[in-house]
């Protein structure tokens, strides 16, 4: 895929966005539905990847970048991330003598509110996906139940996860478990 390409359909998910993973639904739309130049397994990659490793969770924008363009692709990916970073000090003054303001207030909601219904949307193909056996159904209800429920931090459910998985595949005998 080109790379200037990539990189505005990458820059447009990350502006819209408010978090890390928000920009997923977007990322899904361009890249998995409408232009087909990755898979549903290699976005889940990309987003395990990216979890996986310090930093923002919006990371694996990079590694979506990536499936899609080689090396070029993850340059774009990478670019799109820092794009906002440059963007926000100029936005930050101008809403900063807004932020009492009612109205702002209520449009800020309303986008939270439509980012979090777009995260959901996103979730179903992702967990169609992933979700391939009783094992990882569970793993996922766990993590989710250990996430929402208590104030476990995100890391040990990833670092938990990854051990079920593992325990899971030497049971079977998967080779290399």
């Amino acid at each position: 895929m080109n790379p200037v390409t990539l990189y505005f359909l990458l820059l447009k998910a990350v502006l819209l966005s408010f978090s890390g993973l928000s920009s997923l639904p977007v990322v899904h739309h361009d890249l998995v539905v409408e232009r087909k130049v990755i898979t549903e397994r290699q976005l889940n990659t990309a987003v395990a990847t990216a979890r996986l490793g310090p930093g923002p969770l919006g990371l694996y924008v990079v590694c979506a970048g990536y499936y899609a363009g080689g090396t070029a692709g993850a340059v774009a990916g990478c670019l799109a991330m820092m794009t906002p970073a440059f963007l926000i000090i100029p936005m930050l003054r101008w809403l900063g003598r807004r932020a009492e303001n009612e109205a702002l207030q209520r449009v800020i909601r309303a986008v939270t509110l439509a980012s979090a219904g777009l995260l959901l949307a996103a979730t179903v193909p992702l967990a169609r996906d992933a979700l391939t056996s009783p094992l990882a159904a569970l793993i996922a209800a766990s993590g989710f139940a250990g996430l929402v429920f208590t104030r476990i931090g995100t890391i040990w459910v990833v670092i938990s996860a990854a051990l079920a998985g593992l325990a899971g595949a030497a049971i079977r005998g998967v080779p290399g478990a």
